[in-house]
């Protein structure tokens, strides 16, 4: 170990939640045996059992949340505009241009760091085809005031759900909302399939139309209806999900009990902030991230996130560039200022958490932190000292 270093080897910002041991094997035995990789038995018994946790009464398996995105948008025949958040990950965004649709993105509100209401409100025309909301972390957005705007324009709310697995919003899992809702299950995420994703809705038809364009459009007739994908969950991920579901609920109990102990422990120090959790609700936790104010910390966002991975602690800023800023987005971008987006990617600076993460390494990281606060405060004065 180094003489700064907090931990001889790299302590991850992630680490693959809830996987099986020899009970997955005899699942994999039992695919093989079948012959039928796809659209099997396993995959009807994952739908089935989101559904159940979710509340809703249609979950289509997809192999990714990407790609789920891209068939609500298509299921749903939109032409024109899609209000989305630029406080996320790009995918959100790719999914819009799949489509030919264009992006317009609205502001982020303060302290939830969600997409903002008003901001929608102020960015609507009468090409608004959808608005494209985000579960940011996995903190719910504000579900009642996006569904009045959505309902009040005649036009489908949908949502990236891919950190909300389990998300609650005023005691209700987060599934239900809007048109359809989108989830994932990569490897960063609580419910781990390898690769995947479902989608949830209430609406039948556009369940029926999802299973169709999943499968290259194809209702099973060799006579496509749509310009469908190759977007199906395979046998082997869907087995890898069912039997991680049963711990997701620890997982999460975990994930904010880690949440609120880097809260106490680094909420005095000044200059750091988090994201706030809407009264009622509960957030997955997917993501923990630091807002650091240089005026305050007395370094930037950068110093900070530098020497900490010096002292093998990964982190990452989630979600920096924002997307209107990127090279794919930054001619599509309307020039509207996105002033909340701006301040918050250019603080962000995401810490280590998952449910194996034990209170001691949560300590550690906190005292590298505290450490580092000390320093930058002192470098800070000493600043101040020479310019006077």
């Amino acid at each position: 170990m180094g003489a700064n270093s907090t931990f001889e080897k790299r302590l991850p910002i992630v680490s693959p939640e809830g996987l099986p041991g020899e009970e997955f094997l005899a699942d994999v035995r039992q695919i093989l045996q079948s012959r039928q990789l796809t659209n099997g038995a396993f995959v009807r018994e994952f739908e089935a059992v989101a559904e159940s946790f979710l509340g809703v009464p249609h979950c289509v398996a997809v192999s990714s949340c990407t790609s789920g995105l891209i068939l609500v948008l298509q299921a749903l025949g939109l032409r024109g505009e899609v209000i989305l958040p630029s406080f996320t990950f790009h995918a959100t965004a790719h999914s819009v241009l799949w489509n030919g649709l264009r992006p317009v993105f609205a502001d982020c509100e303060p302290g939830t760091l969600c997409l903002n209401p008003e901001a929608v409100r102020a960015q609507l025309s009468a090409n608004t085809a959808a608005i494209l909301a985000v579960h940011l972390y996995g903190n719910p957005i504000a579900v009642a005031e996006l569904e009045v705007i959505a309902a009040n324009r005649g036009i489908p709310l949908i949502c990236d759900a891919a950190h909300a697995f389990g998300t609650e919003f005023r005691g209700t899992r987060v599934g239900p909302t809007g048109a359809a809702e989108v989830f994932s299950f990569s490897p960063t995420k609580l419910l781990v399939a390898g690769e995947g994703g479902v989608i949830a809705t209430r609406d039948p038809e556009l369940a029926r139309r999802l299973r169709v364009a999943r499968n290259y459009g194809d209702p099973g007739t060799a006579d496509p209806e749509v310009a469908g994908l190759n977007a199906r969950m395979s046998e082997f991920h869907a087995a890898l999900a069912i039997r991680g579901l049963p711990g997701i609920a620890l997982r999460i109990e975990r994930r904010n009990q880690i949440r609120v102990d880097y809260e106490r422990q680094l909420g005095p120090i000044p200059g750091i902030s988090f994201q706030q959790i809407r009264d009622g609700c509960r957030t997955t936790a997917k993501d923990f991230s630091l807002i650091v104010d240089e005026a305050e910390f007395g370094r930037p966002r950068d110093w900070l996130l530098e020497h900490l991975l010096q002292r093998n602690i990964e982190v990452r800023r989630y979600f920096w560039p924002p997307v209107h800023r990127q090279k794919l987005y930054r001619e599509i971008w309307d020039g509207r200022p996105l002033p909340e987006t701006d301040w918050v990617s250019d603080r962000v600076i995401s810490l280590p958490i998952y449910s194996s993460l034990g209170d001691a390494d949560v300590d550690r990281i906190c005292a590298a932190v505290s450490e580092l606060a000390f320093e930058a405060a002192q470098l800070s004065d000493t600043r101040r000292m020479h310019a006077g």
